[in-house]
């Protein structure tokens, strides 16, 4: 006699069944009574953390971007007057100087602001996936609950120090990646109503100049980026390069680079497939560029 099933479990079989491959995502590991360590380079979303057994990371925020205050090369450069842009801030005080003194300022703030909310003893949660931004220092993508249960990230955009940006995943509390992604976006959309943190300094009037400029030079540093691509004939590994390393590769920008990071680990080219994006032209684009150096988890 053939076993029944209920109706309801044979949806969500069916269901599952259809789902991508690298919407599976990977258990998070609970790192209790993590305390937060002084540094030079700390900034708002990217800080050094002690777990309660001793070991030390350098954690780097799922979903949120502060804006730069250390900025020691041209990439850094570049990464702030996106920010300065993305704010509608680049203009303030008449021009550049004003702006970047500004920006700098909030930058800063946000630093401070998560050293006082961290303060007191917080919970991480991470898959210690490789958060690398420009390939110089070793960081892990992580979510932080304070003390009093709120999460890190949420509070950063709440309070407009931050923008709701980056790479996501499913969160501690079983949220999908999306969900997560567009809760993020209505708070930061709170935050820029009430003008809080950086938004009480936006011109509106401006803001949609200056992000369509951010367009186009980002249009045309991909298309420099290509041809560069080409000719340095690059080789990556899509499991570990870090973000700047794929925005060389060509077509790659900085929201694809973040969803490759997003949807690894991948055991073949192939699984690429699995980004948002990325078909199967994109994919021959990418193939001269790329390699699986060695078996994914």
């Amino acid at each position: 006699m053939a076993a029944k099933f209920h109706p309801a479990l044979l949806l969500l079989v069916a269901y599952l069944a259809l789902l991508p491959r690298g919407l599976a995502a990977e258990p998070l590991t609970k790192l209790a009574g993590c305390s937060m360590v002084p540094t030079t380079w700390s900034d708002g979303d990217s800080f050094l953390i002690r777990t309660g057994d001793g070991k030390e990371h350098t954690l780097r925020l799922y979903g949120v971007d502060c804006i730069e205050w250390h900025v020691n090369d041209d990439t850094d450069s570049r990464r702030l007057r996106e920010q300065r842009r993305y704010f509608g801030i680049s203009e303030f005080g008449g021009g550049a100087p004003a702006s970047i003194k500004l920006s700098k300022g909030f930058g800063k703030s946000a630093a401070e602001r998560v050293e006082t909310l961290l303060k007191l003893p917080f919970t991480v949660y991470t898959t210690f996936a490789d958060a690398r931004g420009d390939g110089r220092h070793q960081r892990i993508y992580g979510f932080v609950t304070l003390s009093d249960g709120r999460d890190l990230a949420s509070v950063l955009v709440e309070e407009g120090l931050a923008r709701a940006f980056g790479v996501y995943r499913e969160t501690p509390d079983l949220r999908s990646k999306g969900e997560y992604e567009r809760t993020m976006d209505d708070l930061e959309f709170q935050a820029a109503k009430r003008s809080r943190g950086i938004w009480a300094k936006t011109d509106w009037e401006k803001l949609p100049e200056e992000r369509r400029q951010q367009r186009k030079e980002q249009a045309e540093l991909d298309l420099a980026t290509k041809k560069a691509a080409v000719q340095k004939n690059l080789m990556l590994d899509p499991n570990t390069a870090a973000r700047d390393e794929l925005l060389e590769l060509p077509g790659v920008g900085e929201i694809m680079a973040n969803r490759i990071i997003e949807t690894r680990p991948y055991k073949t080219l192939e699984d690429l497939l699995e980004v948002p994006g990325i078909g199967n032209k994109t994919l021959e684009k990418l193939r001269p560029h790329l390699v699986i150096r060695a078996s994914a988890k």
